[in-house]
């Protein structure tokens, strides 16, 4: 028996070398004889420093900075949104860039930018569409006045302050070849805006999401939500368009796309969801992705941004099924956690503090901060307490709707890649976008507390809405 095994080993170990090892021998000499083309080869490798592993690396870092900072920020009781975004500066070239700039441009080099573009603006369309899918009309119910007045002039008086305002700044911080109507009004727009998915998560994380208030600042945030993007969509198309008639059409496309939506593809969804079972729906909710990819890329060959689009058909997605919960559980989680830290990273790479040396420009700064939250949160606070609201919970709505959020920045950098906005503007209005959203969380915070009192002192019920807030928000 030992006999035969070393037998058919001695057997096995010579076919081995025969059929593995000298096959082996001869590929390497043949690879090897053109020594001069394998260097020249190895050397292009290394030149092209391995470009897959720098952008995993750059989306690791990124992806551990905004978690972190995300962390950090939830202890300060402040939403995790605040934390990624001053995560996104940190990376740039305001504090990496000026401590060690070879280990930023390890880090986060420049030929991997538009590969990490690419990928934030995707995670971009998704967010803005999962945006839209949150919009639950059914709050307006039996407070549409309200919202009305309150987001209307929410909107309405930043904008005009922020046109004012540009009016003063377009010599000096313009680029050059851009029309005062185009700076005005996007100034403007980035003054007007409400981030309603931070809002949700500000009012989910203080426990005031279902109270009176919380239904108050969600109803009028959905209103200021559609109305700030209907209006991007006009500034959009009014900067690219080459002519008045350009401009007509644009508009007209994307009137024509919004009816198309609300008319024809929202009954037809909702009568396929009704009629097909939940097994089947389930197996095709991917396929849904591809309808917000194509309604982003039909509104960006309109000239209204790819996001305008995405937006859309989130509002007229059907409710209440399984797609839209496959939708939350698999498409929120990839988009929150991977492709919008690697947005707030470029946003933050786009974003030099360093540009702000000249004390004046801290000055511009300062104005900016101060005129868009005057005009948000006093107009919002006058508005609502012109209807009926106390004074403390007037105040605590105005703070509310101060909230930008990722909203602003997406607005900002659609500015920024339309050469509207300056690095320097661009650059202070992030600063701005940044202090109003911190704010939020603690001042509503107290300002509720302290309303809760004294209506507490008076047998008042300060959660009284909470039974009319549908389960679906």
């Amino acid at each position: 028996m030992a006999e035969t095994k070393r037998k058919y080993g001695r057997r096995a170990l010579g076919v081995y070398g025969l059929l593995v090892v000298i096959p082996v021998l001869a590929s390497i000499v043949l690879l090897t004889r053109d020594g001069k083309g394998a260097g020249v080869a190895a050397k292009s490798a290394a030149a092209a420093g391995h470009p897959v592993a720098q952008l995993l690396l750059a989306i690791a870092v990124v992806i551990a900075a905004c978690k972190a900072a995300g962390w950090v920020m939830r202890r300060l009781g402040q939403p995790p949104v605040v934390g990624e975004i001053a995560a996104g500066i940190v990376l740039g070239p305001s504090v990496l860039g000026a401590i060690s700039p070879s280990a930023a441009s390890a880090l986060l080099p420049t030929a991997i930018m538009p590969q990490l573009n690419v990928l934030a603006q995707v995670g971009v369309v998704l967010f803005v569409f999962l945006a839209g899918l949150e919009v639950n009309i059914r709050l307006m119910r039996g407070r549409g006045h309200l919202a009305v007045v309150v987001s209307h002039v929410s909107i309405a008086v930043p904008f005009v302050l922020g046109v004012l305002l540009a009016v003063f700044a377009y010599a000096k911080f313009a680029p050059q070849g851009v029309g005062s109507l185009a700076f005005a009004l996007f100034i403007g727009v980035s003054m007007s805006i409400t981030a309603l998915p931070v809002l949700v998560r500000i009012l989910k994380d203080t426990g005031m999401f279902h109270s009176r208030i919380g239904v108050v600042a969600l109803t009028c945030a959905v209103v200021d939500d559609v109305t700030a993007w209907s209006l991007l969509a006009l500034v959009v198309a009014l900067v690219t368009a080459s002519s008045l008639f350009g401009v007509l059409l644009t508009l007209g496309l994307a009137a024509a796309f919004t009816g198309l939506l609300y008319y024809v593809v929202r009954p037809l969804m909702a009568k396929y969801f009704t009629r097909t079972s939940e097994p089947t729906l389930r197996r095709l909710a991917p396929v849904a992705l591809v309808g917000v990819l194509l309604c982003a890329m039909a509104t960006e060959w309109i000239g209204v941004h790819a996001m305008f689009g995405a937006f859309m058909f989130g509002l007229v997605f059907p409710r209440g099924n399984v797609v839209e919960k496959w939708l939350h559980q698999n498409v929120n989680g990839l988009t929150t956690s991977l492709m919008l830290p690697l947005f707030f990273a470029y946003s933050g790479l786009r974003t030099n503090i360093r540009l702000l040396g000249d004390p004046t420009l801290w000055l511009w700064c300062a104005a900016i901060l101060v005129v868009a939250v005057v005009g948000k949160l006093v107009s919002a606070t006058a508005a609502a307490r012109s209807v009926g609201e106390t004074f403390c919970r007037a105040l605590q709505i105005g703070v509310l709707m101060n909230c930008r959020g990722l909203t602003e920045l997406i607005v900002l950098n659609v500015g920024l890649d339309l050469g509207v906005l300056s690095p320097e503007m661009f650059t202070m209005l992030v600063l701005m976008a940044l202090i109003s959203t911190a704010m939020t969380a603690p001042m509503a915070v107290y300002l509720d507390k302290r309303a809760g009192r004294r209506e507490a002192a008076r047998g008042l019920r300060v959660h009284q809405f909470d039974e009319d807030l549908p389960k679906a928000a």
